[in-house]
């Protein structure tokens, strides 16, 4: 029971600033819904569908964070600092890398991307503005993300969360400024909101660059981004990064395709998807959180060869996801009438955000179980392979043509096709179940 405790302890030291930031992070995509709301319809609607690049830009970002983490948290568990900051070396190339691919994208062909979600011509106008003027802030999120997760590795979870926290209330706070042209500020609409995203980016990076020089966290070797002098660890990085780029991809892929079919099903079912949307992901924050304390942990754990001791820990941390997510459905419920009354949409729109929102409060529990598992508790001890194979099976192979089949073969009403989008989490658990239970992720991956 004692130590139990004592796992919960830990386990809530580094989750409770991991789920603030996430919480906080998913307040901007909020903040933009609700203050773009408030100019038109779509605006929202806009906004919402050119934020689906930066998504697919954080899919690449989180397989190379997460990758780092993978290898990281074991390292440092292991209490081997020099390795860990060549994985973190590493990890920076590709971030940056990818960072710098979608902001030229972003500046060079924006309504090009549009057109892949929205044939809508106003809502591809719109969405250019907003692409062209948040390019930037794909290469700076590229480098912010990527220190961020190696400082939750290294016992400094609640620094990253202050650092990211402070960019979110200024990212907010320029929000109102931007699109409103409040006081001294000029009215720009939802270019605005694209900017105030940029100049958050900015001060998250001038913030870690301080933190880094000032010897709080590990370093940043430049010179080991360019040169693979340590080619058995950057080969252990892609084996472990590889299917969980894949993977992301996948599911990435597949919850696009969530927005380019509700996109095509009008302006109404856009704008209701996008606000509840908006709302699940800041009540899983929480959920998030715990998956990557548990990756920590665990790894941490498998580090040290205490492979009893990790499945033990495995074992609590499943059985507390499911509470979570039951509590998490249970604040959704709570809050709807709420959004209800907050969010400025027609009344087609408003009655489709009210049975998305209850969607939502039953998808939030198979999302927390399978966050812990296939997110944190497998790929602690490098087991990344099967999280890639099931989420592309279960989306690509279930849940998206039968989407598809659904909006544009069957006709089927908007809300019966949002019910089917919302099945993937519950498909997968019989298969995630069997396969924890074999524990091939008890393993320690160190060399």
């Amino acid at each position: 029971m004692q130590k139990n405790k004592d796992l919960y302890k830990k386990l809530f030291t580094i989750v409770a600033p991991i789920a603030f930031q996430y919480l906080m992070s998913s307040l901007v995509s909020a903040s933009d819904a609700f203050m773009l709301g408030f100019l038109d319809q779509d605006s929202l609607s806009a906004s919402s569908l050119a934020g689906q690049i930066s998504f697919v830009s954080g899919l690449f970002i989180w397989a190379f964070v997460t990758g780092c983490g993978v290898l990281a948290a074991q390292y440092w568990g292991k209490k081997d600092q020099r390795t860990v900051e060549e994985v973190l070396a590493v990890s920076m190339r590709y971030s940056l890398l990818i960072g710098t691919v979608f902001t030229l994208a972003a500046l060079i062909f924006p309504q090009y991307l549009m057109r892949f979600f929205t044939s809508d011509p106003e809502l591809i106008r719109l969405g250019s503005i907003y692409l062209r003027t948040v390019a930037l802030s794909y290469i700076l999120g590229g480098f912010s993300q990527g220190y961020f997760g190696i400082m939750k590795i290294c016992d400094h979870a609640g620094l990253s969360s202050l650092i990211g926290s402070l960019a979110v209330v200024l990212n907010i706070l320029l929000n109102g400024c931007l699109i409103f042209g409040l006081g001294p500020f000029p009215e720009m609409g939802i270019a605005g909101a694209a900017l105030a995203t940029v100049i958050a980016r900015v001060f998250e990076c001038v913030f870690i660059i301080a933190v880094m020089i000032q010897g709080k966290c590990p370093p940043l070797r430049i010179g080991k981004m360019f040169r693979l002098n340590n080619k058995p660890l950057h080969m252990d990085y892609i084996k472990y990064t590889t299917p969980l780029l894949l993977n992301q991809l996948g599911w990435g892929g597949g919850v696009t395709m969530y927005s380019v079919i509700m996109g095509h099903l009008g302006t109404d079912a856009t704008a209701a998807n996008s606000i509840a949307g908006i709302v699940r992901s800041m009540i899983a924050s929480l959920c998030w959180g715990i998956a990557a304390g548990v990756s920590i942990i665990i790894g941490g754990m498998l580090g040290r060869n205490e492979k009893e001791e990790a499945k033990k820990a495995g074992g609590s941390f499943v059985r507390f996801s499911l509470v979570i997510g039951a509590a998490s459905g249970v604040v959704i419920l709570a809050v709807t009438p709420l959004i209800l009354k907050v969010i400025h949409l027609n009344d087609q729109a408003q009655f489709y955000l009210k049975y998305m929102m209850l969607m939502a409060a039953y998808y939030i529990i198979g999302n927390s179980l399978n966050s812990t598992v296939i997110g944190g508790i497998f790929p602690a001890g490098g087991d990344t392979k099967f999280g890639m194979i099931c989420d592309i099976v279960t989306l690509w192979c279930v849940v998206v043509p039968m989407g598809m089949i659904a909006a544009f073969w069957l006709k089927l009403p908007v809300l019966a096709v949002a019910f089917i989008l919302t099945l993937d989490e519950f498909v997968k658990i019989p298969a995630v179940y069997r396969h924890y239970v074999k524990y091939k992720w008890v393993s320690n991956i160190t060399r």
